[in-house]
């Protein structure tokens, strides 16, 4: 694996590490070879040195006791950023300072798998932080992001996509999906837009009026 990226642009989407479930090495890759900007969680810094994937971040609260300083002679320049704020998740932290500086968009790998309510609650953040941040979480199964009110996107016929609804998503029209939507909502816990696929290849359509609305693109 890659142990540099080579893209020195604010307006590329920095790369998250967080804690959960490991990506493959492929996925990995690509994501480090396009982000200007890797910043490691505090709990994930030893499964990434021992990558040897070059940080430019470490962030977190660091309450598991040890002192992140010990990192710096094998992670040079490195920025240590400490928030020691309990009301919010260390994967909160990283938006926050990336919206702090200005960066438009973030990737967020390991943010799913191993605990449940880790993966939840990063998916919820994805919207939480939308207005500020575009944020994409990834796995080697899926593709997750908010989708904006207008979206249009080519896709080959089959391709597995989900919409699901955080709250309550009003006003929901598709085209070319195999089983359309007209001026329908969805509901969390009672209606969701799971295991759609896209109808034949070409644009696929999705206007909403009101509510947050994620898009899942997966693969088995």
């Amino acid at each position: 694996m890659s142990s540099h990226h080579i893209v020195r642009d604010d307006q590329e989407p920095a790369l998250i590490i967080a804690n959960g479930a490991s990506c493959s090495p492929e996925l990995m890759g690509q994501l480090l070879e396009w982000s200007p900007l890797i910043i490691v969680l505090d709990a994930a810094m030893d499964r990434v040195m021992q990558l040897g994937i070059k940080v430019d971040v470490l962030l977190g609260d660091f309450d598991r006791g040890y002192d992140p300083e010990t990192y710096l002679s094998y992670q040079y320049p490195l920025e240590i950023i400490r928030i020691e704020d309990q009301n919010s998740t260390d994967l909160e932290k990283a938006f926050q300072y990336l919206i702090e500086r200005g960066i438009p968009s973030a990737n967020v790998v390991w943010g799913t798998g191993r605990r449940m309510d880790h993966t939840i609650t990063n998916l919820t953040h994805i919207v939480k932080y939308s207005s500020q941040l575009k944020i994409v979480l990834l796995d080697d199964y899926s593709k997750v992001y908010r989708l904006p009110y207008h979206f249009e996107k080519w896709y080959p016929k089959d391709t597995p996509i989900s919409l699901i609804p955080v709250g309550t998503a009003t006003g929901i029209r598709t085209e070319n999906l195999l089983y359309p939507l007209q001026e329908e909502s969805l509901t969390l816990g009672y209606r969701t837009g799971s295991s759609n696929s896209v109808a034949r290849d070409g644009v696929v359509k999705i206007t909403y009026q009101s509510g947050d609305l994620l898009l899942m693109e997966c693969t088995d």
